[in-house]
């Protein structure tokens, strides 16, 4: 029974496992049997030359056939044997050359684990050592592909395979195995690792391209995409990227190419020798590889084409849908003939360029379209009206066809006064903006004529049902008084104002609304007055301004009186007009996102008043013959006149006798009357009294008669009132009717 050795040799290399004492007693012979591994014959047969250790001890049971070296000698392979215990490690001189041990280096090699590992490179070390440790821990084989370092840094490949043998008690003994030179393998497998890093790169590429073009919107995007792509593997030294319309190349984008060496071709017809007319011709790529091979092939545009210092080029067609729409120049310095795959990049790369070009194009086609078309239903210009300011903005929807229902208009009226609108028709397509186009013309025929707010509003929604499109519109016009600055304004189912005040507060004016435009032809609106302080602005805007996804309307609005109570800069001092910059602010807040879903049309009015800002002292108005609404909006105009013009005392009295004339003119006559009211100012040395003048004109030649009517009558008590209160009245025949007119003085306080 055999005993334990007395001593296991030196430790195992760093890293290998340690090798556990025998057991008491002999392995079974099975075991034994598994476990023991013939000696390689090349190693045990003492034929190889000894190099490292001065040969290896012959075993004495195994002989190596005589074939055995011959062929390993015929393929560079060589043999080693590690001694595990003593960390020795020993081959032969095909091994010690393949390992590239000189004289020097045998010198310098200790035959020990630490030292072979410190051959190897750095990042192969471990690896090796890994592998090792495995195999002596599992009693198996192994083999890998490490690099040797020489000391003057000279490089090479070496493969080998090893297995581990056990002594009588199952202990890892020994590793025998063979080494060969594998540089050639190693720089196949390099090669075939660049090559699929490259194809990596390639792939990367398609997918970074394909996405950098699905984004690009419109040509000039597409353009710069193109010229910016960082082609893998083969940088270009030129890029250019060209539209074919009308049988003329119009040059979209370009990079590495002088502007002038361009100019030629763009605009310009191609000729047919030129092989961006051959690649549009055959719709196929054109690779030249030499200018030798351009000049050969194409003599007629060699000329200009050389003065570019290119030496190959690439023409890549953009196909789309079946027609030829333009042509891409991949251009490189230096002569070079493409490969296969490199060729298959290029085409993959034109393909993709002319599916964006081809959207761009239409979306470029349409967005022109829709803003032409919506440039002809807007006004071109708004009037300059003295007394007034305005200032509109239109901002196209974020995304779709950018064109839609909404408008605005500034309205001259008879009189000097103005009249506002702000409207959106339902929708959000041509149909829609056609559909505006209509409405806008009807309703500023309608508020040209001369009617009145209420009735221009009714028309409208009468013309819009009329038109039978199963469209509505919201509207909110407002007419305003330009010599004193009273706005009358009429709303459908559309916002309300909102107004600055001259303190720079801002704050919503409720109007009283009606149904929108083309719903009920026979609905009737109702008009809503509020005044304006000289320098105080009229905001009316359509709900894209103010309404969002996320945004409701309350914080819309909220958001819109922010943003106009903040400060505006001094008209003297500010390079444009303070409403200007106020429009610009105001739109500023919706302009930045690209993800807006609805149009906005925006419209501001300043009421400048009169030089010195005080209202003008004359109020003119008609009021129909069957309008007898119009009487209160007359009596209310002249309350805010005497109060703005500093005679407040004459309110009461000037209303009610103002009331009687207006109403009698409109009793006993089938006509209008004008109605006017001036007051003058006498110099501070005559007192500085004023004097109001009230005149009604109609076309009557009817006198009015003084009569005492009786205690039950209900008429006739006009004039005793006019007589009774004023300081003078009278009538005078004009032309076709009569004026009637009273006056009322007292003190100024102006």
């Amino acid at each position: 029974m055999p005993t334990e050795p007395e001593s296991q040799g030196p430790s195992l290399p760093p890293g290998a496992p340690a090798v556990q004492p025998p057991p008491a007693v002999r392995p079974p012979a099975q075991a034994t049997r598994r476990n023991s591994v013939r000696t390689p014959p090349a190693l045990a047969s003492g034929r190889l030359a000894p190099v490292l250790s001065g040969g290896l001890p012959p075993s004495s049971g195994d002989s190596m056939p005589d074939w055995l070296e011959p062929a390993m000698a015929a393929n560079g392979i060589g043999s080693f044997d590690w001694d595990i215990r003593r960390d020795v490690l020993e081959g032969d001189q095909r091994a010690c050359t393949i390992l590239g041990l000189d004289s020097v280096e045998r010198d310098r090699f200790d035959r020990t684990a630490a030292s072979f590992l410190s051959l190897l490179h750095p990042e192969d070390a471990p690896v090796v050592r890994r592998r090792v440790e495995r195999a002596v821990a599992e009693l198996g084989q192994c083999g890998a592909y490490y690099r040797t370092v020489g000391p003057n840094g000279t490089m090479r490949a070496v493969r080998f395979r090893g297995r581990v043998l056990a002594d009588a008690f199952g202990r890892a003994s020994r590793m025998v195995g063979f080494v060969w030179d594998a540089t050639v393998e190693l720089h196949k497998r390099d090669r075939a690792d660049r090559l699929a890093q490259l194809r990596e790169e390639r792939s990367r590429f398609i997918k970074e391209a394909a996405r950098a073009l699905s984004e690009a919107v419109t040509v000039r995007d597409v353009a710069r995409v193109f010229t910016e792509l960082p082609l893998p593997g083969l940088p270009p030294d030129g890029l250019v990227l060209a539209a074919f319309e009308a049988g003329r190349a119009r040059i979209l984008g370009a990079s590495g190419y002088r502007s002038q060496a361009l100019a030629v071709w763009d605009r310009a017809v191609l000729p047919a020798g030129h092989p961006a007319a051959e690649a549009l011709r055959n719709r196929a790529p054109v690779f030249i590889s030499s200018r030798e091979d351009f000049r050969d092939r194409h003599p007629d545009v060699w000329e200009q084409t050389s003065s570019t210092g290119r030496g190959s080029w690439a023409y890549l067609p953009l196909v789309a849908s079946g027609r030829a729409i333009g042509v891409c120049v991949v251009s490189f310095d230096d002569e070079r003939e493409l490969d296969a795959d490199e060729r298959t990049l290029l085409s993959t790369l034109g393909g993709l360029v002319a599916q964006s070009l081809a959207r761009a194009r239409l979306h470029d086609a349409e967005h022109e379209l829709a803003a032409g078309l919506q440039r002809v239903m807007l006004p071109r210009t708004v009037p300059s009206i003295s007394g007034v300011t305005t200032a509109v903005r239109y901002l196209a929807a974020g995304s779709g066809l950018q064109i839609g229902g909404d408008w605005y208009d500034v309205v001259p009226l008879p009189g000097g006064h103005v009249g506002l609108v702000i409207g959106d028709v339902q929708g959000h397509d041509v149909h829609a903006a056609g559909i505006m186009g209509q409405l806008r013309i009807a309703l500023r025929a309608y508020a040209a004529e001369g009617h009145p707010p209420a009735a221009v509003m009714a028309r409208a929604s009468r013309f819009l049902a009329d038109l039978d499109t199963d469209h509505f519109a919201t509207c909110t016009y407002a007419e305003v008084n330009v010599d004193y600055g009273v706005v009358y304004a009429v709303r459908a189912g559309h916002l309300d104002p909102v107004v600055r005040r001259a303190d720079g507060t801002a704050a919503v004016v409720p109007v009283a609304g009606g149904l929108p435009l083309g719903i009920d032809p026979d609905q009737e609106y109702r008009v809503t007055r509020f005044s304006l302080d000289p320098g105080e602005t009229v905001v009316l805007c359509t709900d894209g301004l103010v309404e969002a996804r996320g945004m409701d309307l309350d914080e819309g609005i909220g958001r819109l009186t922010g943003t106009l109570a903040r400060p505006l800069p001094v008209a003297d001092e500010a390079a444009r007009d303070p409403l200007e910059e106020l429009a610009d602010r105001i739109a500023s807040q919706a302009a930045d996102s690209n993800e807006r879903e609805d149009d906005i049309a925006l419209l501001l009015l300043r009421w400048d008043g009169p030089a010195g800002g005080l209202a003008a002292q004359q109020l003119r108005r008609r009021i129909g013959q069957a309008d007898l609404a119009r009487v209160a909006e007359v009596r209310a105009e002249l309350r805010d006149a005497l109060r703005r013009w500093g005679v407040a005392e004459f309110i009461d009295t000037a209303e009610l006798l103002s009331s009687e004339l207006v109403t009698n003119a409109i009793r006993h006559t089938d006509r209008d009357a004008m109605f006017t009211a001036r007051l003058y100012r006498e110099p501070a040395s005559d007192g500085g009294r004023a004097r109001l003048r009230v005149e009604v004109e109609d076309e009557s030649d009817l006198w009015p008669t003084r009569r005492t009517p009786g205690e039950q009558a209900s008429s006739g008590r006009g004039l005793m009132l006019v007589e009774a209160l004023a300081d003078a009245w009278g009538v005078e025949p004009r032309g076709s009717g009569k004026r009637m007119w009273f006056e009322l003085s007292g003190a100024s306080a102006a």
